[in-house]
């Protein structure tokens, strides 16, 4: 099969080659049909978290926004039948026995498996998962529609859960790319006043058309004024992988609010410890989603309430998508197609 392989940090993926894979007894093996390009793959691609680099195995496919058909499974599958079509998340597996994963938080488990990190992915025409991990696909949602749902959706769903948002509060999204254009429908259906905040006019106009009721331009406004002269607001999420926006996000919480990390800057962030202790700001982390989560936006998208924008390209492009998402040229979601 055709699959694209990470083999070193900062070099690119190499179009090869490979053996098919081999479902194990808990497992299906997938023809993949699309898979979603996260900004997590252009991480790793890049090696810009050092922390994990010693868990990302190489030579590795990345890919885990992956949806396609089970054409095999292995003989203790009982769930999943040839022909369904399913799709596979970052969390590949969870234990489902340790502490975090009995409180309800598999996300977290210490000791679980990450798709397209520690084992391949689906930049590729086939992989396989855990059975017990593949999600199925609304019929009336495309593999093109579906696969960014499985991390971009989740986990801006997640983030806002957490923060509790209520209807009629405000909320700041910064960044409208893949995540953020998602996160402004799905504070949209919480009921928000939604304010999306991004450096690109296109972005901004399409955040307006997704339902947020207002916008600025932070290459051409000063954001932290502007929403102080509304009051601030309840919640703000930050998408970008740009310090500045966490800067900027910080001091535009109101008092009691809270900041929800999203998007991944490479360098450390830095919050005032007096500033946070004098307004209570919360800053909360939030990482992917669970399948609960997971079977609620599946769910949403299924019913009209959430459409990824998506791009479709080649699988031997992968290269050219990870250059266009460096350089913030990229409108909600590009996906692969083998």
């Amino acid at each position: 099969m055709k699959a694209a392989i990470l083999r070193e940090f900062k070099q690119g993926l190499t179009i090869e080659d490979v053996p098919t894979p081999n479902p194990g007894p808990d497992e299906v093996l997938i023809k993949i049909e699309a898979a979603g390009v996260c900004h997590s793959d252009l991480h790793i691609a890049e090696g810009d978290w050092p922390q994990l680099a010693t868990f990302v195995k190489r030579p590795l496919v990345l890919g885990h926004e992956v949806v396609g058909r089970v054409v095999e499974r292995g003989a203790g599958v009982q769930h999943l039948d040839v022909g369904d079509r399913v799709g596979v998340p970052w969390i590949y597996w969870s234990c489902g026995e340790c502490e975090i994963c009995r409180e309800g938080n598999e996300n977290l488990c210490p000791s679980q498996i990450v798709t397209g990190g520690t084992v391949d992915g689906g930049f590729a025409e086939f992989m396989k998962a855990k059975a017990s991990h593949a999600a199925r696909v609304p019929a009336s949602l495309s593999p093109e529609e579906a696969a960014p749902l499985f991390c971009a959706g989740v986990t801006v769903y997640r983030a806002l859960k957490k923060a509790d948002i209520r209807a009629g509060q405000r909320v700041a999204i910064f960044g409208v790319g893949g995540l953020g254009h998602l996160a402004v429908q799905i504070a949209v259906v919480f009921g928000a006043e939604v304010w999306a905040i991004d450096v690109d006019g296109n972005k901004l106009e399409f955040a307006q058309e997704l339902g947020a009721h207002n916008t600025l331009n932070a290459s051409k406004s000063e954001v932290v004024k502007e929403l102080r002269k509304v009051g601030r607001v309840h919640t703000a999420v930050v998408t970008s992988a740009a310090k500045a926006a966490y800067d900027s996000a910080f001091s535009s919480v109101r008092q009691g609010g809270s900041l929800v990390v999203v998007g991944l800057p490479p360098e450390p962030l830095e919050f005032p410890a007096v500033m946070m202790a004098a307004t209570e700001v919360k800053v909360i982390a939030s990482s992917v989603g669970t399948r609960e989560d997971l079977s609620q936006v599946l769910e949403m998208a299924a019913s009209g309430l959430l459409h990824c924008r998506t791009e479709t390209r080649r699988l031997d492009q992968v290269n050219d998508v990870l250059e266009d998402m460096q350089k913030g040229r990229i409108t909600g979601r590009v996906v692969l197609t083998p």
